[in-house]
């Protein structure tokens, strides 16, 4: 067999670009239209890399709040960024870097920088073309950095508004110098009036027309609604859109986002994006579609169900409940629940409830696990810390993440140490027993107001002991997991914390650090604590082993 040729930067494949726009109104599933057409093209042999485009001026989304933008995902190199970044993780099975991430603030910031170092050798630099050609330096190094032959680019936000011109002039000024490898899928919302019973094509034919402004067709139109689309309407798009019929492709509501790889490839899409690129792809099904295909029906299949509790204080948004703030949380319960055969039902419950009316934390007594995610500040802290002494006192497995493992901490010191003014220097620096306390290299950016970008981040190693609920889970020595934060143990309490029964079965390398508490499993069926957060490595095809474990208690919970 001949030996495969080690791609470098000087024999990079010829690469594909395809652009990914929004019509009519966000959160209509831009990103896992991305990144379910990186998967189809993964699946059928392609090297694929996806980019977010965010158009806001922040420098990252990290000093965002997750109820108004959602989860903050981060990275294995720290770049904290937006949520849709998880999802290209998750389908494509890849890590991804800073480079697949960038936002209006970090281009501008860029070009700024290059002008102040004399990098445009006098010239007067200006928003067009300087802007859009570093967006395009950009997509060439992501493109470099992974060695893609097909790129996949989200430009966040809808087509007609002011903040993503100059994202689209980039995009069509790559299509002006290189049009058999630049191209457009626009993501457009076909609304059903409820008055009026009827899909209605308009107001994707103005989307359609807003992009034409700008100098782009589009290549493949996804139609997203409530239910499939009717000949009758694939007819009319076709026809005032410019574009082929068999290139409108139907998109309703599913019951699981994994389903919808497998629709677009029923659709045809994957074999229409194969010729509109005019590149050879291996057939589906192929053993990559299938693993996908069967990991997606176990989404369905399970009958016994599982109920957890999450209780956190980011759900709150107006009269809705956000579910975002948590979306990688979310989707790490559900490969560990389907790879164990059962359902997850979720509830979520602020702990401001709990506040309120403390006998009402006794409600958790009706679930089988409880989850306690990251956050920061001290709103609803004290409603977290009974829910956190209820699960360990009731013997219900329970799960803290970040946050939650900092409240494990503190919830054990006050009412097993009896240090009942125990906190976090977070909520309370007066305490006399700061059990967590801000990290030593956090102290200076703190007091210098130092925020964006400067906590502890991204990958890390930490070593597990043996015999423990964690060890045993990972079945590693070590381990690499991400982290998001700025308060730590506070190792003066370590050694009594563990005397009083408490297990630190995570530390870092240099034993400084606790990366994971826990109570062994003769005291409690499943008490453990993260200080990273688990739920970001965790795939479809690759459930998270602590998220595993926790799934397997909580089904021996139910059957007690």
């Amino acid at each position: 067999m001949a030996k495969k040729k080690k791609i470098t930067e000087k024999n990079l494949p010829d690469c594909k670009y395809i652009f990914v726009v929004g019509g009519v109104i966000s959160g209509v599933g831009k990103g896992v239209t991305a990144s379910s057409i990186g998967r189809i093209l993964s699946d059928r042999g392609q090297r694929v890399t996806a980019i977010k485009i965010d158009p806001y001026i922040n420098i990252d989304a990290g000093t965002m709040n997750p109820v108004e933008h959602g989860e903050v995902f981060v990275l294995d190199d720290g770049d904290e960024c937006d949520q849709d970044m998880g999802n290209y993780e998750r389908f494509l099975g890849i890590d991804l870097s800073r480079t697949n991430y960038m936002t209006t603030g970090r281009v501008y910031q860029s070009v700024i920088e290059r002008e102040r170092n004399l990098q445009y050798g006098g010239s007067c630099v200006q928003v067009v073309p300087h802007i859009p050609l570093e967006v395009i330096r950009r997509i060439e190094e992501a493109r470099i950095k992974t060695k893609a032959n097909v790129v996949i680019i989200e430009i966040g936000g809808t087509i007609g508004e002011y903040e993503n011109i100059l994202f689209l002039e980039a995009a069509r000024m790559m299509k002006l110098k290189n049009p058999s490898s630049v191209f457009f899928v626009m993501v457009s919302y076909l609304p059903i009036p409820s008055n009026v019973g009827e899909m209605k094509t308009k107001p994707t034919q103005h989307a359609a027309r807003t992009l034409n402004s700008s100098g782009i067709q589009p290549d493949i139109i996804v139609a997203r609604s409530k239910m499939p689309l009717d000949e009758k309407r694939k007819e009319k798009i076709s026809m005032f859109c410019n574009i082929a019929q068999d290139r409108v492709i139907s998109a309703p509501d599913v019951e699981s986002i994994y389903d919808i790889p497998i629709n677009f490839e029923k659709e045809g899409l994957g074999d229409i994006i194969c010729e509109v690129m005019g590149m050879t792809c291996s057939i589906v099904p192929n053993e990559n579609s299938k693993k996908w295909a069967k990991f997606a029906k176990s989404a369905h299949t399970p009958k016994k169900e599982l109920k957890i509790a999450v209780v956190g204080k980011y759900f709150n948004n107006g009269d809705f409940t956000f579910s975002d703030s948590y979306l990688s949380v979310i989707e790490a319960i559900k490969y560990s629940a389907y790879t164990c055969h059962v359902k997850p039902s979720l509830t979520w419950i602020s702990s401001l409830d709990f506040e309120k009316d403390p006998k009402s934390v006794k409600k958790l007594s009706q679930f089988d696990g409880i989850i306690v995610p990251g956050g920061f500040g001290s709103r609803g802290i004290e409603g977290i810390l009974m829910a956190v002494e209820y699960a360990r006192i009731n013997k219900i497995p329970y799960f803290g993440l970040c946050y939650g493992m900092q409240m494990m901490v503190i919830e054990y010191a006050r009412n097993v140490l009896k240090l009942k003014d125990a906190n976090t220097r977070e909520v309370n620096p007066d305490s006399k027993n700061l059990v967590i306390d801000v990290m030593e290299d956090q102290k200076e950016k703190i007091e210098k107001k130092k925020m964006g970008g400067t906590m502890r981040l991204g990958a890390y190693p930490a070593k597990l002991k043996k015999g423990s609920v964690a060890g045993d889970a990972y079945g590693l020595d070590t381990i690499s997991e991400r982290h998001r934060h700025r308060y730590e143990v506070n190792n003066s309490y370590k050694d009594a914390l563990e005397k009083a029964g408490l297990v630190f079965s995570g530390m870092s390398p240099d034993g400084m650090l606790c990366e994971i508490a826990e109570l062994p499993t003769n005291v409690h069926p499943f008490y453990l604590g993260t200080q990273f957060h688990p739920e970001f490595s965790g795939r479809p095809l690759s459930p998270q082993p602590l998220f595993t474990a926790f799934i397997k208690a909580c089904i021996k919970n139910k059957k007690k």
